[in-house]
């Protein structure tokens, strides 16, 4: 489907309502607050019925509730983890081999390889729900949400491994050598093959134009606006010389943001697979030190967790509220079932589309089981929960950590800066492949939207659009919707490129190519 760009211009008033008021705010500073105010004010009403439906809750006590959408990411996991036989753990070392690069043939068509199309996917997953989401989790429903948080992972992987395998197998190639994939492509591609073209295509732009909202809200200005925040409490709080200059920041951010993305998937690689693991180590490192020092505090904390999981009461409803916690931050962290990833993986050079699919169940394993783990482990080792004094996300992560090293909140501001630059990075890629499906794969279009997107850093880091970026979090979650149904009835065909994958694996049928480098 091909939209017009006078049809584009003229569906697009947010866009000049939110450069009128960045403009706004370099004019005029005063005057600033109130448009932010004015905008709240116009735009509350819409996302607050938006936000409503999308994370309606089922009351299952006083004083929790279940939401829907977590449900619905949940089930399917659950369903792609026994449809599936369990692949997450029975291909689980073979996706080592495949992200080394040991299948690979650099002939294939593609853009980038396993290794950078996994950090991309992964610079758009790990970032501030790693550290703000799972500090909630846990103050809330208790040290057992880290089980249920790990569970929801372990099966998130099956979800992630279908909808990347499907990425591939639909995505277009061009002459040029680039490709273009994703949900919109396989439910329009994927249900017109079962004679659901209609369906296909109507989930395909629902899907598209969710993405783009949400690319330019939570994968853009909640970024900038976050790590803005951070910045300046580690320079100072209110004293510091950059507490009024968001815009400078913002700008700052937008050029660096626009120099990598100018250069599309390859040179957004070239970075998200140096900060991905640069930044996993150090966030990661900090923690072992402090679960190593305190290591006869471990099997008390193992304890509490498992002990909690169960609990019949407890905080925030014992193990009701533990589990509805754990599986909420999991779905919100890892974003199996969301579709975006499957943006970035697509863009990988293969042949095989279940290559990638194998590829993609390290991500829910890394982002959740491995670091949301970790951020958890140190949260109740310190104590830090229960003596947290009503603090909740970054804050109180920030506490536990500077339990131990007194120094950690600047190495934690420097996380979440870099955690929010390449989840900015990795969702200009998936807005962009969304616009591009919507009004024309054409370099133009391209570009047009990356400039859109740097304004939008600007304006994110500039001012307080919290009702904007509540319908871009509905947004994105609202993607899933879409990506299931199509994900439900493209099971079969994920399970006979698997069949017959696995079958050729085990004949040695596919060629190994020891000690191709994963670059």
């Amino acid at each position: 489907m091909r939209i017009p760009l006078s049809a584009l211009v003229a569906g697009l008033p947010a866009l000049v309502i939110a450069v009128l008021a960045s403009s706004a705010r370099a004019q005029d500073g005063g005057a600033a607050m109130t448009l932010d105010a004015r905008i709240n004010q116009a735009v509350s009403p819409v996302t607050d019925v938006i936000a409503g439906v999308i994370f309606y809750s089922l009351p299952i006590t006083d004083e929790i509730g279940l939401p829907l959408i977590v449900v619905w990411l949940v089930v399917a996991a659950a369903f792609a983890t026994v449809y599936f036989n369990f692949i997450s753990v029975r291909a689980f070392r073979h996706a080592i081999d495949l992200v080394k690069g040991d299948y690979s043939d650099p002939k294939d068509a593609g853009e980038v390889s396993h290794f950078q199309a996994l950090a991309t996917a992964l610079s758009g997953t790990v970032g501030l729900g790693n550290i703000a989401g799972v500090a909630i989790a846990v103050s809330i429903g208790g040290p057992g949400a880290t089980f249920w948080m790990i569970l929801a992972g372990f099966l998130g992987m099956s979800l992630k491994f279908a909808e990347c395998t499907l990425g591939v197998k639909y995505r277009n190639e061009y002459p040029d050598g680039t490709v273009s994939g994703g949900p919109m492509y396989y439910l329009s591609k994927g249900l017109a093959e079962k004679n659901m073209a209609g369906l296909g295509k109507f989930l395909a732009v629902f899907f598209a134009v969710c993405c783009i909202a949400g690319s330019l809200g939570g994968g853009n200005m909640f970024q900038a606006n976050q790590s803005f925040q951070q910045f300046v409490n580690v320079t100072g709080g209110e004293a510091s010389f950059m507490a009024d200059k968001g815009w400078l920041f913002g700008l700052i951010v937008a050029v660096l943001v626009g120099a990598v993305i100018i250069g599309g998937i390859q040179s957004i690689a070239k970075v998200t697979e140096k900060i991905v693991p640069f930044m996993a180590i150090v966030y990661c490192t900090a923690a072992l030190v402090i679960i190593v020092v305190n290591y006869d505090m471990v099997p008390g904390a193992v304890a509490a967790i498992f002990g909690g999981a169960f609990s019949p009461e407890g905080v925030a409803g014992g193990f009701v509220g533990a589990l509805i916690q754990g599986f909420r931050r999991a779905a919100f962290s890892n974003e199996a079932g969301i579709g975006s990833a499957s943006i970035a993986h697509s863009a990988v050079r293969t042949k095989e589309p279940i290559t990638e699919g194998l590829v993609a169940l390290h991500e829910p394993f890394i982002d959740t089981i491995v670091i949301c783990t970790m951020t958890a482990l140190v949260i109740v080792i310190t104590g830090a929960y229960t003596a947290g004094g009503g603090m909740s996300g970054v804050e109180l992560t920030s506490m536990a950590f500077e339990s131990a090293f007194s120094w950690f909140p600047y190495v934690l501001a420097l996380a979440v800066i870099l955690f929010a630059f390449s989840t900015m990075l990795s969702w200009s890629y998936y807005g962009a492949k969304c616009w591009t499906y919507l009004f024309g794969e054409s370099r133009s279009m391209d570009l047009l939207f990356k400039l859109i997107f740097c304004i939008f850093v600007v304006i994110g880091a500039s001012m307080n659009l919290g009702p904007v970026v509540d319908f871009s979090d509905s947004a994105i979650f609202a993607m899933s919707i879409a990506n299931i149904i199509g994900l439900y009835i493209l099971f079969p065909v994920v399970k006979r490129e698997l069949t017959s994958y696995w079958s050729r694996l085990k004949s040695g049928e596919l060629p190994r190519y020891a000690g191709t480098p994963a670059e």
